[in-house]
């Protein structure tokens, strides 16, 4: 039976590299998979997940406009497609979120999403408030706070090198640009201590 799932963490916890081996698994195995990754997102290059560890694969895009239940059922349509995952699932709307509980409902497709849960300031992402609200299975990616502890948080640093504590909710940066914490140094990093 097919399942939506959500693997969630901060930045830098290893969820490309997660999504990338799954999918190497299914392949290895002879099964097809659907790579979608969010179209603002060209830090690999446009349509390109890749890792930190130097791994990547090319991916379909996606903007907001975009109907994944339609994406998903024109590559059934092509030939058989054992799982579609979707990288910086964060990123997708609260329709997207819909389409692909459609797609594992109607479709019998699991559908794998890694992304981040919440953002800079603590604040939980669009799809990542829909994909908490419908997916069937959600796993915590867990990586750590330069204390040792679990970070669960993000903080967005600026030009001057201080946490920004307002701004955009989307810029698009890796390891230049944030910083992943435990609870207790975000609220040190944002004056909330």
């Amino acid at each position: 039976m097919a399942k939506l799932y959500f693997h969630y963490s901060t930045m830098n916890a290893g969820k490309s590299t997660i999504l990338l081996q799954a999918s190497h698994n299914y392949r290895e195995r002879g099964m097809e998979t659907l790579l979608l990754t969010a179209r603002l997102d060209t830090r690999a290059g446009p349509g390109r997940i890749a890792s930190r560890i130097g791994i990547g694969e090319p991916a379909q895009t996606f903007g907001p406009a975009d109907d994944l239940f339609d994406i998903i059922e024109s590559r059934l349509a092509r030939g058989p497609c054992a799982c579609a995952f979707i990288d910086e699932a964060q990123f997708l709307t609260r329709d997207q979120v819909w389409q692909l509980a459609r797609a594992v409902d109607d479709l019998n497709v699991p559908v794998m999403c890694y992304g981040l849960r919440v953002d800079f300031r603590g604040d939980l992402f669009p799809g990542s408030a829909a994909l908490l609200a419908l997916a069937d299975e959600m796993r915590e990616v867990r990586t750590i706070c330069h204390c040792g502890r679990k970070a669960t948080m993000v903080v967005r640093m600026g030009p001057d090198g201080q946490p920004a504590k307002d701004g955009a909710q989307v810029q698009i940066g890796g390891n230049e640009t944030y910083l992943s914490l435990c609870r207790r140094h975000w609220r040190e990093a944002m004056g909330d201590g």
